[in-house]
């Protein structure tokens, strides 16, 4: 793949299904090199994560509402990680985003990245009848005082990883163990606010449409292992 012509239109998306948060947070890494070394094109991993708990760069434990012990009998992981942003959580009924982009192909320009990853997501809400816009100041996307995804990212060499995660049906006592993002703020799932039938496959599909049109790529599914090969290929 390397010194291919179409790698700044061309994306792969990996759907990874419900797997662990070390698992997938390993898989980044890779990709996240060999995209910075021009050997892969953009690519967008999909996942629903086994509970976890997340502290990013400015993150403090303070904002863990319960103990060690109560997250282990509730079978909640934690890590902490190089992403910016507070505390997040992560687990079954969130779609989690993971897009690992080359920002040189696209203005060089960290607000702006994060930007289309807000709008790709209001837009898709949009499509199940959910008005929800931005807040200045305050990454994610919120409907008024309530925040319905959240979005932290790392970028090294220009190129991303980490990303953002949509509530779609949350278990709200696991929401409740945090001070998400380190706010006094009350998390909302889109199952709450929409009178439509939803699943998160149907955000999945909505959802990388529009974040394909706001970086203009053509996303193909692809198997993260032929993602994988020796960097001389």
């Amino acid at each position: 793949m390397a010194g291919s012509s179409s790698l700044d239109s061309q994306a792969f998306h990996l759907p990874l299904g419900q797997a662990d948060y070390g698992e997938t947070l390993e898989l980044q890494r890779v990709l996240h090199a060999r995209r910075r070394a021009g050997l892969i094109p953009d690519v967008v991993i999909s996942v629903e994560h086994n509970p976890v708990i997340t502290l990013g760069r400015s993150g403090s434990r303070e904002h863990l509402l319960v103990s060690s012990q109560e997250l282990q009998r509730e079978g909640i992981e934690l890590f902490e990680v190089e992403r910016g942003g507070d505390v997040t959580y992560h687990g079954p009924g969130q779609l989690v985003i993971y897009p690992i982009v080359d920002l040189r192909a696209h203005g060089r320009d960290v607000k702006r990245f994060i930007e289309r990853l807000e709008q790709a997501t209001i837009a898709a809400l949009s499509g199940f009848g959910i008005e929800a816009g931005r807040r200045d100041g305050y990454p994610g996307v919120w409907i008024l005082d309530r925040k319905i995804a959240s979005i932290g990212v790392y970028v090294r060499g220009w190129v991303s990883r980490h990303g953002l995660a949509i509530n779609v049906d949350v278990n709200p006592a696991h929401i409740a163990m945090i001070n998400p993002c380190g706010l006094s703020v009350e998390m909302v799932s889109a199952c709450d606010l929409s009178d439509r039938p939803m699943a998160i496959d149907q955000v999945r599909r909505l959802f990388l449409d529009r974040l394909a049109e706001q970086f203009g790529w053509t996303l193909e599914e692809m198997d993260p292992a032929l993602l994988l090969g020796d960097d001389d290929d």
